[in-house]
């Protein structure tokens, strides 16, 4: 069996030792001390260490003190998130998996298949070479600075409005992350959890079906945990800004916890669409939309147009008001952004 890479064995000792139900700062711990553990030289934890360094971990380092994490970790961990799923999720969970490191965790999941119906895989992934948003972006996360989470499910049927599916999983996800005691999060169509701040999170749905066959439904959600200054200055690069729990205040997450809640909820959620579609989303998706009433600028391949938001409608469109009338935005390849205020 191949041992696991050096970053991942490095990165789990520093990890080990940042136990997020402690307080104050992770403690250090010595080259001299880390290398005995790992069975390496010096200087292969020092080389370690820098790449983990460029994969976005905020590692200090102190002469003749050692190493440690900036921030305290929760490791993700297959049996820490089976103990905290819920009898309903673990009665039709198939398979829970925790990868160091991966492309994608859709992807994966979608050349996975063979689910029955009703059945669902769950994978975490610390870092994805290939995370993605949509209309192909890239999603940026640090090994234990994110949660990169993905399920799939099968439906017997796909139901009707999976067009709105997108918006209902981001109501699954603030229910999870009110369960969690998590406050504050809002919804931007179609699929971004944001705050006043940024964005926190964002949703991407796949999906594979043969002809006459089930459906396999993959959701996969990227949350900002505490994302740190060089990938938070690497996504304002991209003309994005982010946000993460811990600069909304929310210290020490436990970070298998949050997975399950997420999984708890959102697999609950499916089985709630599969029943009655997105008649029992819609109100609390409306409560939570953070476009609605405000300028925007839709942009996509085949349109481009200005105008207000006027919420959503019952099969998940966004409407937008216009000067040539009321237009319907189905979810697909376009971006919605808010428009800049008028100078008063």
């Amino acid at each position: 069996m191949t041992p696991p890479p050096l970053t991942q064995r490095l990165f789990e000792a520093l990890a080990r030792g940042s136990d997020t139900a402690a307080s104050g700062p992770a403690p250090f711990r010595s080259g001299e001390h880390l290398a005995v553990q790992l069975a390496v030289s010096r200087s292969a934890v020092w080389k370690a260490a820098a790449q983990l360094r460029e994969l976005g971990v905020e590692i200090q380092a102190l002469p003749r003190q050692g190493y440690r994490l900036r921030r305290r970790v929760s490791l993700l961990h297959p049996e820490r998130l089976r103990a905290q799923l819920s009898a309903a999720s673990l009665a039709t969970l198939r398979g829970a998996d925790c990868r160091w490191m991966t492309g994608s965790t859709n992807a994966d999941l979608l050349a996975q298949g063979g689910l029955e119906p009703g059945q669902f895989d769950v994978l975490t992934a610390e870092y994805q070479s290939a995370g993605r948003g949509r209309r192909g972006r890239r999603w940026l996360a640090p090994p234990g600075g994110a949660i990169c989470l993905s399920w799939s499910y099968c439906f017997d049927v796909l139901p009707p409005q999976s067009s709105a599916l997108s918006l209902a999983v981001g109501v699954t996800a603030l229910r999870a992350l009110a369960r969690c005691g998590i406050a504050g999060v809002r919804l931007k169509w179609p699929n971004d959890l944001v705050t006043e701040q940024g964005k926190l999170g964002g949703i991407l749905i796949e999906l594979k079906s043969e002809s006459g066959g089930p459906t396999q439904l993959v959701v996969g959600i990227g949350l900002n945990v505490s994302l740190g200054g060089a990938t938070t200055r690497d996504v304002a690069a991209t003309g994005n800004r982010a946000t993460d729990l811990e600069a909304l205040g929310y210290q020490g997450v436990d970070r298998n916890a949050l997975v399950a809640s997420l999984v708890d909820c959102g697999v609950a959620g499916l089985r709630e669409f599969a029943g009655s579609g997105f008649d029992s989303f819609i109100a609390e998706y409306r409560a939570a939309d953070v476009l609605a009433g405000e300028p925007v600028t839709v942009s996509g391949a085949m349109q481009s147009l200005d105008g207000r938001a006027e919420g959503i409608e019952a099969d998940g469109a966004l409407l937008v008001r216009t000067a040539d009338g009321l237009q319907r935005i189905v979810s697909g390849d376009v971006s919605v952004r808010r428009a800049p205020q008028p100078s008063p």
